[in-house]
């Protein structure tokens, strides 16, 4: 009888040992402030889903990690009303300390005029034609066929949680992803001015909004988890919002173009212009700095940034910059299932849309869009000088993002 009782003590304290263990782990950036209003399923018509429904058969720590997660839902069930009142006092005014906002301005128009989206239908489209091109063993490219448990930790650096509101936002840059990274941070409140968080996205300050310790990403997860980061992944893929935004692939080079090497850029000059501009316009004895090289009318054309990305050594020596890295490589779409696909072209509607889907409208609008945006009219002018074989080369490297994300071949480009 004594042996018995020992032994169901001895069960118990292992029990509450491995409990204890795990909660070293979960860290107060992850459940202790976890708030989940968003996570819709598909392909029903977006909705909350109640804390604890709708999970699947999932392995022993997996399950474990889960009824701890639905255990604190329980607790915290709803932003507190002081965050929520000091969210809501946001100006609506753009910040005057970002450089860049002032140059290129901004389009404040309320856009009532244009005619409203069937956003739901839209969304339905645009899953259902990523969903079947990931199923369609026809249609192949790099890194289509890997598992998520396949993904190395440094490729999961694009996706941003926010574990107060449940939500995972995979950044694309060159669309607009500095104003969804501010509103990323409102959200998460990660980042305080003078000890109160940001609750108007434009008063962040762009180099605040791309330093990587602002934001908690995937990759950061085995720092904070060890042996349980992908548990703790696949459990918050499954509950919570996952969104992202793309553009037309050729449309978003441009715009990279025109960003990083088009303006007074010394990072990129030294690591990408230096060595375009000797590889492919043969200068030597180059300036060191990106404003004597300007001064002196050395610039890198459209035509070296075309080759640069075609040229087989330019990836034998370190992955694409993320600003041309094509959108699969970053978000790993056939790997995630994403619950909500925004585009830029679009912009205005889908972040509406999507900030009412997160219940979070009344706490913040998203930055309206830049007056001088990109536009696709352009690529007839910018690809006129480039020969037609390379046009072909580069759809076939982008091509899968065309593809995936429902944008059409551009024919006009890819034919004499």
């Amino acid at each position: 009888m004594t042996k018995a009782r020992l032994l169901r003590l001895s069960v118990v304290l292992v029990s509450i040992f491995m409990i204890l263990l795990i909660i070293v782990y979960w860290d107060n950036v992850g459940t202790a402030h976890f708030y989940l209003h968003t996570s819709f399923s598909r392909p029903r018509s977006p909705g909350a889903v109640a804390a604890g429904e709708d999970w699947e058969a999932l392995p022993d720590v997996d399950e474990l990690l889960a009824k701890l997660l639905s255990s604190s839902l329980k607790q915290n069930s709803s932003i507190p009303r002081k965050t929520e009142q000091l969210l809501m006092q946001g100006s609506n005014k753009p910040a005057l300390s970002n450089l860049e906002e002032n140059v290129r301005g901004y389009d404040w128009s309320t856009h009532k005029d244009r005619n409203s989206l069937d956003q739901e239908k839209l969304q339905v489209e645009r899953q259902r034609t990523l969903r079947e091109f990931c199923a369609n063993s026809s249609f192949t490219f790099p890194t289509k066929e890997r598992s998520f448990d396949d993904i190395p930790n440094y490729e999961l650096n694009h996706l941003i949680v926010d574990d107060r509101h449940g939500v995972i936002y995979c950044y694309v840059p060159k669309v607009a992803c500095t104003n969804w990274k501010r509103v990323m941070i409102v959200l998460s409140e990660s980042l305080l001015d003078q000890g109160v968080p940001y609750r108007n996205p434009l008063d962040i300050p762009r180099e605040h909004v791309h330093n990587t310790s602002t934001h908690l990403t995937f990759n950061k997860f085995w720092r904070r988890y060890g042996k349980f980061s992908r548990h703790l992944m696949k459990i918050k893929l499954k509950k919570y919002t996952k969104f992202l935004f793309v553009r037309d692939p050729f449309v978003r080079l441009i715009s990279a173009f025109r960003s990083k090497f088009e303006l007074e850029n010394e990072d990129f000059y030294r690591r990408f212009a230096i060595p375009m501009l000797k590889l492919y316009s043969n200068h030597t004895n180059l300036p060191t700095s990106v404003s004597e090289a300007f001064g002196a009318g050395l610039k890198v054309s459209f035509s070296d940034f075309i080759q640069y990305l075609l040229d087989p050594r330019t990836e034998k020596m370190a992955p694409f910059n993320e600003h041309w890295r094509q959108i699969y490589r970053l978000c790993h779409p056939c790997q995630i299932d994403y619950d909500f696909i925004g585009k830029l072209e679009t912009l205005d509607e889908d972040a509406a849309y999507l900030l009412q889907l997160l219940k979070v409208d009344r706490l913040l609008r998203f930055p309206p869009s830049y007056r001088n945006r990109t536009a696709s009219s352009w690529e007839d002018n910018w690809f006129a000088k480039i020969p037609l074989a390379w046009r072909q080369q580069l759809y076939k490297l982008y091509e899968a993002d065309f593809v995936l994300f429902g944008y059409p071949k551009p024919e006009n480009l890819l034919k004499d």
